[in-house]
């Protein structure tokens, strides 16, 4: 899996708001990595995922 091009795929999803799409994949990937005993990758969608709650933090969260 080419993680760059994973992550810009998802927040094409993200920025059309489409969150529930981000995350599904965001869990998809990071999942595969796991499989593929690739602990960086799984780090780096746990993050992103971090990433896509923020995003939806900000736009709907109590401010």
């Amino acid at each position: 899996m080419n993680i760059k091009s994973e992550k810009e795929n998802i927040w094409g999803h993200v920025d059309k708001g489409n969150y529930h799409a981000a995350i599904n994949l965001a869990i998809s990937a990071m999942n595969e990595c796991r499989k593929n005993d690739n602990q960086e990758g799984v780090d780096i969608f746990i993050a992103f995922i971090r990433e896509i709650i923020d995003v939806m933090d900000n736009e709907f969260g109590s401010k």
